[in-house]
């Protein structure tokens, strides 16, 4: 199935949850100097434009990211919030909130000469979308592959990787139920082939409870160290449609990261809604 485009939801609560964790991984990452390949198997666009005739039609961002943005001044004083909002600032026009970027871009604006990164997409449209659009320094593309592909196949065929570290987003758009497992299949494979890899998936969380199968089956896959974040936006007994929350776990937690993001998401809450809620957790310890 290739019908699902992110310019729909770009910039709504999941995209701040998922792309505010992977940019605190990627920091702490390269506190480092050694080399990162970075991977994204469903990378989207570099950037979304929010006055696109898809992203308006729903305006997802109005409760996401545009919360944020107008309470910036208020939330510089928390260290990570205030990096992730003064690098989104970067791609804005002033005062002005224009658009909001992919993973993509995310990732690629942090690399490094040493770093590689590798972007994965299938759905043609949004390849092409992401072949026109820079998300990397000009003079780091030579870093920089974009991949017309699968990618959780590719992610396996890739592996191992040539740098000494690897750090994987995982970020499907789980619209075929079978997805949550073909991701524990993966994640299995994979990390057999670089049990060291840091590496974050990105789960909805819906009133089906799907996503339930998938923890279950990963907490009984052998991998360790799988530390999970989830933010609600309100109760799961209020939802009856839609996505009441997002999802995200970490494998290879980083050290100093859960206490980073809990800090960081705790204060977004209360602009994200009173009814909203953050729970973290070991799915499975060392």
């Amino acid at each position: 199935m290739l019908s699902y485009q992110h310019a729909y939801h770009a910039g709504n609560f999941a995209d701040v949850h998922k792309h505010l964790c992977t940019y605190a991984a990627a920091e702490h990452l390269l506190r480092k100097k050694s080399p990162i390949t970075f991977i994204d198997t469903h990378a989207g666009r570099g950037s979304y434009p929010l006055t696109a005739r898809e992203t308006e039609q729903l305006q997802e961002y109005r409760d996401g990211v545009e919360r944020l943005w107008k309470e910036r001044r208020q939330l510089q004083d928390q260290p990570l919030l205030g990096q992730w909002l003064e690098a989104l600032g970067a791609l804005q026009e002033g005062e002005r909130l224009v658009c909001y970027p992919g993973s993509p871009w995310w990732l690629g604006s942090r690399v490094r000469d040493q770093d590689r990164l590798t972007l994965f997409e299938l759905h043609p449209g949004e390849h092409r979308h992401l072949a026109e659009q820079s998300v990397v320094a000009p003079e780091h593309e030579g870093k920089l592959r974009r991949v017309h592909g699968d990618g959780l196949e590719g992610l396996v065929k890739a592996l191992p990787v040539a740098t000494p570290r690897l750090c994987v987003l995982i970020d499907p758009s789980f619209e075929r139920k079978d997805e949550y497992l073909e991701v524990v299949e993966t994640l299995k494979q994979a990390m057999r082939k670089a049990r060291h890899a840091v590496v974050l998936v990105w789960y909805p969380l819906l009133p089906a409870g799907r996503h339930r199968a998938m923890l279950e089956a990963l907490g009984g896959s052998g991998i360790r160290k799988i530390w999970r974040s989830e933010v609600c936006r309100e109760p799961p007994t209020h939802a009856t449609h839609g996505m009441y929350g997002s999802g995200m776990l970490v494998i290879n937690l980083p050290w100093g990261l859960d206490q980073a993001l809990e800090a960081a998401i705790q204060r977004w809450l209360p602009v994200l809604g009173a009814q909203s809620s953050h729970r973290s957790s070991w799915l499975v310890e060392e």
